[in-house]
């Protein structure tokens, strides 16, 4: 088996790797690092997240910089803070034994005013979010010309984020850089334009599949109605004792309500989403990851670049619409060869969609019954046998107390004995599940679940057609502004108020709880700015921030083309009836 030192790495990065216990490379590091630490050769990675590859990036880079040279030679771009931070920290161990060498994190969220004097003591490796990063060129507060390495990581994240303008605008502000390295899950077509246009015949090394989905997780679902969706999540939890995971749902109102939810229920769960202050996310993911909290629940947006050992489940509390999705959030578990379980709910009429996931996947999905009242109350009892069993006895003084625990329970059956500490423990979960319904749906629906699919698949073969392939519907509503299906609205917010695209898409889309599907072409000006968005959509964009407030300034957004606050309380020209 193939070891770090016979693929050539310098000596001092090779006692960090050991100490870390990082002997044998994965199947993504041992294809890649032998072609990077060349440093003239451009290099494309697919790989499933969680098979290592920010040490088939970080060590090459580590190997070849010039650590007497103090400005940036080498630049890694990432989608979020999070993962920025986490690349850092792993950089920081493998050069544990490198002098002079110096890694620094730029991204949003965090002072700028420390990033740029952290920049200025002289830096080699810069690792940063898009926005930030753009921030930070436009404020001549980096210099990129020296830059000769460039990573993109999680690409695919980067374009699923909106953050394809932002890339490319970052690869035209380096152009001495003698390479390029990509590494993504998924190769979508965009990521395949960016590195024909950036790229010069990149050797390129896929590992696994691409889409398909990671072989050490176990794809699990139940079907059931809209309104036993929460109650069938209480049960999955309750049926897993043990679980450590992350539930995801698909607007932070959702993440929010079912978190406060739970909570009160007494579950140690919080909330991630994109109202939180960094402070605030900081916090909750320091519970996460000291295990604090035994639950996660988060949008996708607010779960990018997570990276948490351990994590045993993912609940899809609602399907994604996006199937690249699914397979970066059930990325999540199952990672470094362990197994990890990946659950989702399903509503009767969503089948044809998980369908459409399974297949793409090339994986098989396994249908579970939702267990019932008395399989749960089961579960957690054989649970706490088995931690009753197991616990450690061996550095206490029990023997001390054993005299009178036998007079004290001397007139008590053994038999009672456990049946009081079973009472004790699981009174809550007998008295809650002692008349639980049946929440799977059963053979006298299968009719109507067919009919229901049906029309799913009639309804999705519809808007197939209307949107085309790729990137079809965004060009159709550029072609289209302010009739059709789509609106134009005004803002009053632009590029002046600290907004590059993409930070923008983003915020008004977390604003609103809308999904970027509705959205058109965005143009933007310094201060103003015009949306297309779907007219379905436009009096809930509209509602969502108007009035609101940024920086102190209060927001104010209308329909472009009939004016007035909301644009809505007009007559309808003839023709938009």
């Amino acid at each position: 088996m193939t070891t770090f030192e016979a693929l050539g790495i310098d000596a001092r990065l090779i006692q960090a790797t050991n100490e870390l216990g990082y002997v044998n490379p994965t199947a993504i590091q041992e294809q890649a690092i032998p072609v990077l630490l060349s440093g003239t050769k451009d290099f494309i990675g697919l790989a499933q997240t969680g098979t290592g590859k920010t040490a088939a990036f970080g060590l090459p880079l580590l190997h070849i910089i010039d650590a007497a040279a103090k400005y940036p030679q080498a630049l890694v771009v990432c989608p979020t803070r999070e993962l920025c931070m986490q690349i850092v920290k792993e950089i920081e161990l493998f050069k544990k034994y490198m002098t002079g060498v110096s890694v620094v994190a730029v991204y949003g969220g965090a002072s700028i005013g420390l990033q740029i004097r952290d920049l200025k003591r002289g830096v080699q490796i810069i690792v940063a979010t898009p926005g930030r990063l753009i921030d930070l060129i436009e404020r001549k507060a980096i210099n990129l010309e020296q830059i000769k390495y460039v990573v993109l990581d999680e690409a695919d994240e980067m374009l699923n984020m909106g953050f394809q303008d932002d890339i490319e605008f970052i690869l035209k502000n380096t152009p001495s850089r003698e390479s390029t390295w990509l590494f993504s899950a998924t190769m979508p077509a965009e990521i395949r334009k960016v590195s024909k246009k950036y790229m010069k015949d990149p050797k390129e090394v896929t590992v696994g599949k691409v889409n398909t989905a990671n072989k050490s997780i176990d794809h699990q679902y139940y079907v059931t109605t809209a309104q036993h969706r929460y109650e069938t999540l209480k049960r999955i939890i309750d049926f897993n004792p043990g679980i450590y995971g992350i539930i995801f749902t698909r607007t932070k109102l959702d993440a929010q309500e079912i978190s406060e939810r739970l909570t009160r229920e007494g579950y140690d769960i919080d909330a991630l989403h994109g109202d939180l202050t960094q402070q605030q996310r900081d916090r909750v993911m320091g519970q996460f990851r000291d295990k604090s909290l035994q639950l996660l629940i988060a949008t996708d947006v607010a779960a990018r670049g997570i990276d948490v050992v351990g994590i045993t489940h993912v609940i899809n509390y609602e399907l994604p619409d996006d199937v690249e999705i699914y397979t970066h959030r059930s990325g999540r578990t199952g990672r470094a060869g362990n197994l990890g379980i990946c659950i989702s709910i399903v509503h009767a009429k969503e089948m044809y969609k998980f369908k459409q996931i399974e297949r793409i996947n090339n994986s098989q999905f396994n249908k579970l019954d939702i267990p019932s009242g008395k399989d749960v109350c089961r579960k957690q009892f054989f649970s706490f046998m088995d931690k009753l069993l197991s616990a450690d006895i061996s550095h206490g003084d029990y023997e001390t107390y054993v005299p009178m625990l036998a007079e004290k329970f001397a007139e008590v059956t053994k038999e009672d004995v456990l049946k009081r500490v079973a009472a004790m423990e699981f009174d809550r979960f007998l008295k809650y599940y002692e008349n639980a319904e049946d929440l799977n749906l059963r053979e006298r629906s299968k009719r109507d679940v067919n009919d229901r699919s049906d029309a799913g698949r009639r309804r999705d073969d519809r808007n197939d057609r209307s949107e085309g392939r790729g990137d079809s519907r965004k060009e159709y509503s550029r072609g289209s502004s302010g009739s059709g299906g789509f609106s134009r609205l005004f803002v009053n917010l632009g590029t002046k108020d600290g907004f590059f695209k993409a930070s923008f898409l983003q915020y008004i889309l977390d604003m609103s709880d809308l999904k970027k599907e509705v959205l058109g072409k965005i143009d933007m000006k310094d201060m103003t700015s015009w949306i297309e968005i779907d007219k379905g959509a436009a009096q809930q964009m509209i509602r969502s921030l108007d009035g609101k407030s940024y920086k102190g300034r209060r927001i104010r957004m209308n329909d472009a083309d009939s004016g007035g606050p909301a644009g809505f309380n007009k007559k309808p020209r003839r023709g938009e009836e």
